[in-house]
């Protein structure tokens, strides 16, 4: 007899003993716990909607993949290879607890894991016409968010010239999200922005109605041929993201293992802020075969670039593409939409279950030509107006072992190739080996794989492991050897470097945890004085993290942190310095929490970037920078079962400055006051 039944019947029997979680979970503490970044190299923004996305549409237990399983970065090898096993052995799964017993999955891992999956009631409802079950309640999800800074900065002042504003909107900030959805079955919404300084406009000749920047998807799921069909925006993974790859890669940090390799995700709706990130248009999945996909999209979009409209020039050419998003100045909003990218691409996958495969196509066509002004460092820098990229990858599961890979070129010009395996030796040691090497004539406009500076002039080397000596005690790290064949910014020279990272973690108690971790980077740096033009010199950076978490009482969380780092460059030694202190209240509907920071950094070289709690669906990872105090306080309150609302007021004060920031964005004092305030409707 399948022991899963005695299993539930337990369950059900001590179901109102059992510390299960709620389906809801803290965002902010997700992000926070399992990928605490040290450096900005990353668009954190996205990482963070893709986990929110993951997290809202839990994995169907009984049709989740082992990519799937893969992109939640929670799962070791081994017990991905465990969770399939026992389904193909046992059958579908009946309840997402019935995950306790498969072997090898602690009770902490089911903690872990279980706001990402569910197993769907059985129901008729998939036969109803798409609109009907649109309607459905509970699918339904609304949120408004309003944000200003305090203070007025320099670009909202009149000038004493002609008495007229640089920026040309207002300083509030205005964000609508809306989405319906049912995991497996569809998803329809859209998502709108206003930022400080932009106006209000109806320029379609510009694509913008309205407000600054909307986006919005319809998806449709596993009906028939069609697996999955998306109109608007969208976002790509396919492979280990050299051609093709999302923002669903963390970088390096302290998740050494999981982290490493990239999940072959298809097509996903785009809900992201980040005006540059994603692809408007329309993408399809179809089934051939059983075994055999095919993937096409199509894309057509306006992108933010400076042209060069000199009278010499026959016509116009881009020299830069720009990725902030703003469009506040009279500049900024001759730059928005100024440069047509369409983009057109097939992937032929094929699929069995331990082996995936599949070839990639890719072209991209801007309607007016890209050069940039040659510099030393940039003469493999892509120019033109059109690229594309064929290639191949592979990926291979055998025991407790994961192989990846893929293979890309860019037609006339160079290649890139990323390889590596991920395997559980035991049942405590993961380890993880990557091999990258990009040309410096490499090109793609939509990569994302696993490097250093991004797909191209680099080779690296990559050693990651995990050791888990007991449920209190666990070991990490990584070391990164890469070079550089050619020049780079602020690298006139071929150059090399490393980096490494070690974190030892402790769990004395439940919901008690304890780290120190260390990280060093080390890369070559131009000399700044004349006489050693194209000469180069090390620079090397260390951090140093120790990290407390411990629960006071039932209602009362708290977090401590010293964040510590130098840099070394040219015989110059400078420091910087955080400590703060967090605490979270919660008692019923209502929840408090709020930090109290003191920092101190020699220059900038030292940023200390520290991940705060905001507001569902926001994010910030501010750095901080100078000598001064950073405080933030949130209230959160459950109005109804079906609204809840926020309040989140933040405040920086410099002792080192008068003024804060520059240009347009500079403030005349050395505070620095935001408010945020956001309600968010479940129906």
């Amino acid at each position: 007899m399948r022991v899963t039944f005695l299993f539930l019947l337990l369950s059900v029997v001590l179901g109102n003993a059992q510390d299960y979680p709620r389906k809801e979970v803290s965002l902010e503490r997700l992000v926070d716990e399992l990928f605490p970044f040290q450096e900005a190299d990353v668009n954190y923004e996205d990482l963070y909607e893709n986990l929110a996305q993951m997290l809202l549409q839990p994995l169907d237990l009984n049709k989740v993949t082992e990519e799937q399983l893969q992109s939640l970065l929670l799962l070791r090898p081994i017990e991905i290879k465990a969770l399939l096993d026992y389904r193909q052995q046992n059958g579908p799964f009946l309840s997402v607890y019935e995950l306790q017993v498969i072997p090898g999955f602690s009770r902490d891992l089911f903690l872990k894991i279980i706001p990402f999956v569910t197993v769907p009631e059985a129901t008729g409802k998939l036969n109803q016409v798409l609109f009907k079950r649109m309607m459905e309640p509970g699918n339904h999800e609304l949120i408004m968010r309003y944000e200003r800074t305090l203070e007025t900065r320099e670009g909202f002042q009149p000038s004493e010239e002609d008495g007229q504003k640089d920026y040309v909107g207002s300083p509030n900030k205005y964000y609508v999200r809306y989405r319906s959805y049912q995991p497996g079955d569809f998803s329809v919404g859209f998502t709108a922005e206003k930022d400080p300084g932009e106006r209000w406009q109806w320029n379609p000749s510009r694509r913008v109605f309205g407000i600054d920047y909307t986006s919005g998807h319809l998806q449709w799921q596993q009906k028939g041929v069609i697996q999955n069909l998306i109109l608007g925006d969208f976002q790509v993974q396919f492979g280990q993201g050299i051609a093709l790859g999302s923002s669903f890669g963390f970088g390096k940090n302290a998740e050494s293992v999981t982290t490493v390799r990239r999940s072959n995700l298809g097509f996903l709706p785009y809900t992201s802020l980040y005006e540059a990130g994603h692809l408007r248009g329309g993408a399809v999945s179809l089934a051939l075969q059983r075994h055999l996909t095919l993937h096409a999209f199509y894309s057509s979009r306006g992108r933010d670039g400076n042209l060069n409209n000199d009278s010499l020039q026959v016509s116009d050419v881009a020299t830069s593409f720009t990725f902030t998003g703003l469009h506040r100045t009279a500049s900024e909003l001759e730059n928005q939409n100024a440069i047509t990218e369409k983009n057109l691409g097939a992937v032929l996958s094929w699929k069995y279950p331990s082996l995936e495969a599949g070839v990639i196509s890719h072209h991209t066509r801007f309607n007016i030509p890209l050069f940039r002004e040659r510099t030393p460092y940039n003469q493999f820098t892509f120019s033109g107006n059109e690229n594309t990229n064929v290639g191949a990858y592979l990926n291979y599961s055998f025991q407790n072992i994961t192989f990846f890979s893929e293979f890309s070129h860019s037609v006339h010009h160079g290649s890139a190739l990323a390889t590596g395996l991920a395997a559980s030796p035991t049942s405590k040691l993961d380890l993880a080996l990557h091999y990258r090497r990009f040309a410096q004539n490499y090109y793609s406009f939509f990569s994302n794989a696993f490097s250093e500076s991004g797909t191209q002039n680099e080779h690296g080397v990559y050693w990651g492991w995990k050791y888990t000596f007991s449920r209190k005690y666990w070991i990490s790290g990584y070391v990164d050897l890469f070079s550089f064949p050619w020049l780079r910014f602020r690298v006139y020279a071929p150059s090399e470097g490393f980096e490494t990272l070690a974190r030892f973690n402790y769990a004395p108690a439940k919901g008690m945890l304890i780290y120190l971790q260390y990280r060093q980077e080390k890369k070559d740096r131009n000399l700044s004085n004349e006489s050693a033009q194209y000469q180069t010199a090390p620079a090397t950076r260390q951090n140093i993290w120790f990290h407390t978490e411990y629960r006071i009482s039932p209602s009362l969380t708290a977090k401590s942190r010293v964040q510590w780092s130098n840099f070394s460059f040219n015989h110059n030694l400078t420091e910087g310095l955080t400590v703060l202190q967090d605490l979270a209240f919660s008692k019923g509907k209502f929840t408090l929490s709020g930090r109290y920071a003191l920092f101190n950094t020699d220059d900038f070289e030292n940023r200390q970037y520290v991940f705060e709690k905001d507001v569902y669906m926001a994010f910030s990872f501010p750095a901080y920078f100078g000598v001064g105090v950073r405080q933030y306080l949130i209230v959160q309150y459950q109005i109804t079962r079906h609204l809840e609302v926020w309040l989140r007021w933040a405040r920086t004060e410099y002792r080192d400055r008068d003024q804060i920031g520059s240009g347009n964005e500079l403030i005349d004092g050395n505070t620095r006051n935001d408010v945020k305030f956001q309600a968010r409707l479940r129906l």
